[in-house]
């Protein structure tokens, strides 16, 4: 079996790590048995990867791919991008975008219930007002 990773790919991430100060030394990573759907397969083998920074305590789960070297990269790039938005001090477009999500399924307050409400109110007299009058 080829490997998926070129190596163009793993000396870039090198050097993102290295620009970040990330050392294999400081990271500890496990193996660990995946879980969700995949059935026998995925409860036997230990294809899920577990990184954790130790000078910050950044953790990192990653089992998107079948493949454990697959796995490795794709978390020590998730741990890179998630050092930068430290560093950097701003959200992730995932993490925003969970935020979205959240804001939008919330509960609406009961001020802007009534506030709704009462624009519709509105609005139904206006139309009603555009009836054309009775024949009576």
């Amino acid at each position: 079996m080829q490997n998926p990773l070129s190596t163009e790919k793993l000396a870039a991430l090198e050097q993102r790590m290295a620009a970040l100060g990330i050392n294999e030394g400081d990271l500890l990573e496990k193996f660990v048995r995946g879980s969700g759907s995949g059935g026998q397969k995925i409860n036997k083998t230990s294809s899920c990867v577990f990184l954790k920074h130790l000078p910050t305590g950044v953790c990192i789960k990653c089992q998107i791919d079948r493949s454990r070297e697959l796995n490795r990269f794709l978390a020590r790039r998730e741990l890179c991008e998630q050092l930068e938005m430290i560093r950097d001090g701003k959200a992730s477009a995932k993490t925003q975008a969970i935020e979205k999500l959240r804001r939008q399924k919330r509960r609406r307050s009961r001020r802007s219930k009534q506030r709704s409400t009462a624009d519709k109110r509105l609005l139904s007299n206006k139309k009603s007002l555009r009836r054309p009058p009775s024949g009576e």
